[in-house]
């Protein structure tokens, strides 16, 4: 399934100058990458898959524009995709962006 190249290249702008950041095909998508570690992607099921600490999962769940990743029809901790209408704005991407790499940035590096 094709992932949304608009938002791609709207992640890549907000991405833009940041050091460490790769992409890779991934989950159905484009994924995003900090030194190794999945940061956020393009969902071909539509949306951004974002990442983040499982400590904030249940919150991060009851925000508008959510729904869970289901692996093996489980939701994952951790992540989540946010819906199309979440990211409409260049400030609310900013801010989901901006989420995963706060976290993201202090795993080890691959």
């Amino acid at each position: 399934m094709a992932y949304d190249e608009g938002l791609a290249e709207r992640v890549r702008e907000v991405l833009a100058g940041k050091r460490g950041i790769t992409e890779k095909k991934m989950f159905g998508g484009l994924c995003f990458l900090l030194h190794g570690n999945m940061l956020v992607g393009v969902s071909g099921k539509g949306g951004l898959l974002v990442r983040f600490s499982r400590d904030d999962h249940d919150r991060v769940m009851k925000m508008k524009h959510m729904r869970p990743m289901l692996f093996t029809k489980k939701p994952m901790q951790g992540y989540a995709y946010v819906d199309p209408a979440g990211l409409e704005s260049k400030r609310a991407l900013e801010a989901w962006v901006e989420r995963c790499l706060e976290y993201v940035s202090t795993l080890p590096k691959k």
